[in-house]
């Protein structure tokens, strides 16, 4: 295609909003443009970026047993009622009243649907195992998009849904997906690295997010300095850490006033008490019953890891029900459990210790000094209520922390962007929504589900977060919008245009994908916009390269470049083109 036929808005600006590389690149070189807070306008550079990703995805999927359909947008609001995703995604579910005054989702994904579809069409076992995926636009009504493409309202997905008669079926269907996710992103060449992951609102157990590392990136992954665990900041576990109930007092029980301040910076500033010796009380519903989970003051409780070590259901940010449950919101100590029969109380290892704590005096606008554990919690309890205390690794992992392979390794904080996500479900959909088929001993069982989604947008935006410089993006030549650039100079020179168009039609024979730029604007404004649109290889004729009988080439990438004649462009163009494919499939 030739440059002046295209819209490519390049410019030396960069926008006020942008915070990131991918964010302010994907604008400089004309990859996109805002329309709205969270919305993008994809131009031709971008699409074309996005269709080659998009291709790869679906081969890989095909290849890999997979079926595509595509399913609605618009989704009836009564599937997520059934399953309970409805208030599990708060105000990011975005919905639509029709005029009849029906409300339907925008859907973000649509494990509702198709296992709806499923539940009408599939009937035996015989007709399992099944893979349906799709590639569409999804929704997300995020409170504060940014990053671009990374966290936008509106973004291209891809998502797939596996249905098995048991579980060594999922294991299976969940098995050729990471297979298949591991070639996606080979073929795309991006840097990335697999790591064990919290299921959140879609459900279910097992789960892996397929990450590139990356400073700017909003995950935080944690890893043995031994290279054998990785995982997400909300997953990651701990070696073992050791914990005393049994240590003496440090001192009487001392009642301070702390007036409106619930805080732990709050409260750790006035009773001149650090954080890492103060105890964070964190109160949670669990059907009829409380669960407390206490942590250290200077760190992070793990809701995920809560609901494992109490057996899942535990429900927070629910204010008013914990106030009027007798529990004083900011001023709770762990030892309200005791004369209550309906609570029971988690404890972290760093925080089930003998040292000197501070913690809330369950009264309104008081904490207290010189805690213990024994006298204040454990002696009061009965012998019936003695299992109401556990201990139990319940926060986020951090930075220094021990391997949880117990290897002596350390985890080490690093960050990066999430494009590949993978579950297995189990039931939890197909019991919801009555997806089940007769097993072979004419039981009616529900399918065993699993769900794998991948960001086509996130790889694109990942890829020049991992691929750039200051001069602008360096993308794999996979999904490049282009493979090669030709760049005329001198354009008003007939033997130029005549030269520059014999290798661009000789090129578009060899089935490269070339981009000419015949623009009439200085050889500088070429130059800057080739480096920052991206192209992995570009050809530079020009009046004084043509009196030599050659003409230039270089990698973007490492800004190698070599003379060659205009006899033999096409010839060496190709094999260094094919050389570039190499290393990015290998």
């Amino acid at each position: 295609m030739k440059y002046s036929k295209l819209i490519i808005p390049t410019t030396k600006e960069i926008p006020a909003e942008a915070e990131i590389a991918s964010h302010k690149l994907m604008i400089r070189a004309g990859y996109i443009r805002k329309l709205a807070s969270g919305t993008y306008i994809y131009l031709a550079m971008g699409v074309r970026s996005l269709q080659k990703i998009v291709r790869i995805v679906r081969e890989e999927m095909n290849n890999s047993g997979g079926q595509e359909i595509l399913m609605p947008l618009l989704q009836p609001v009564e599937l997520w009622e059934q399953t309970g995703r409805k208030d599990d995604y708060g105000d990011t579910l975005a919905t639509h009243l029709d005029r009849h005054g029906r409300v339907n989702v925008l859907a973000p994904t649509a494990e509702e649907v198709v296992t709806s579809l499923v539940s009408s069409e599939i009937s035996s076992h015989k007709q399992l195992p099944v893979n349906l995926y799709q590639i569409s636009t999804k929704i997300r009504d995020e409170f504060r998009p940014r990053f671009g493409a990374l966290r936008s309202r509106e973004f291209i997905m891809k998502d797939a849904y596996s249905f098995d008669i048991n579980r060594e079926g999922l294991d299976r269907s969940y098995r050729a997906m990471h297979e298949a996710y591991c070639r996606i992103f080979d073929r795309c060449g991006l840097p990335y690295v697999t790591v064990d992951a919290a299921s959140g609102e879609i459900g279910g157990s097992g789960s892996q997010e397929f990450m590139v590392p990356c400073d700017a990136g909003e995950d935080i992954i944690l890893s043995s300095d031994r290279n054998n665990y990785s995982a997400n900041i909300e997953k990651a576990a701990t070696g073992h850490r050791e914990h005393d109930f049994e240590a003496k007092p440090a001192g009487d029980l001392e009642k301070v006033y702390t007036p409106e301040m619930k805080t732990i910076e709050e409260v750790s500033g006035f009773m001149k008490v650090k954080p890492a010796n103060m105890l964070k009380t964190l109160v949670f519903k669990q059907e009829d019953a409380w669960v407390i989970a206490v942590i250290r003051g200077d760190h992070e409780l793990s809701e995920e890891k809560l609901n494992i070590a109490a057996g899942g259901n535990c429900v927070g940010d629910i204010e008013a029900q914990v106030e009027e449950a007798g529990f004083p919101i900011g001023f709770v100590g762990p030892h309200i459990a005791t004369g209550r029969k309906d609570v029971s109380v988690i404890v972290d290892p760093d925080a089930a210790r003998g040292d000197f704590w501070a913690a809330g005096a369950n009264e309104k606008d008081h904490h207290v000094k010189y805690f213990n554990w024994k006298r204040e919690l454990l002696d009061p309890l009965d012998e019936a209520a003695g299992d109401k205390v556990m201990v139990a690794d319940i926060r986020k992992a951090m930075d220094g922390d021990p391997s949880p392979i117990n290897d002596g390794g350390m985890l080490r904080e690093s960050r990066g962007i999430e494009v590949g996500h993978i579950f297995k479900l189990g039931t939890k959909y197909s019991k919801a929504l009555k997806a089940t088929v007769l097993d072979e001993n004419g039981n009616q069982v529900p399918c065993e589900m699993g769900c794998y989604g991948i960001g086509i947008n996130r790889i694109l935006a990942s890829a020049i977060e991992a691929g750039h410089d200051k001069n602008g993006i360096i993308l794999p030549i996979a999904i490049a919008p282009f493979e090669i650039e030709i760049i005329s100079l001198n354009n008003d020179q007939e033997n130029v245009r005549t030269a520059a168009e014999k290798i661009y039609n000789g090129l578009l024979e060899a089935k490269a994908e070339v981009l000419l730029d015949d623009r009439d604007v200085r050889p500088g404004v070429k130059f800057k916009d080739a480096d920052l649109i991206g192209i992995p290889l570009k050809l530079v004729i020009g009046k004084k390269g043509l009196e030599n009988g050659n003409i230039e080439i270089q990698t973007r990438k490492n800004g190698k470049t070599d003379h060659i004649s205009v006899e033999k462009a096409v010839e060496h163009a190709m094999a260094v083109l094919n050389k570039l494919k190499n290393k990015n499939e290998n």
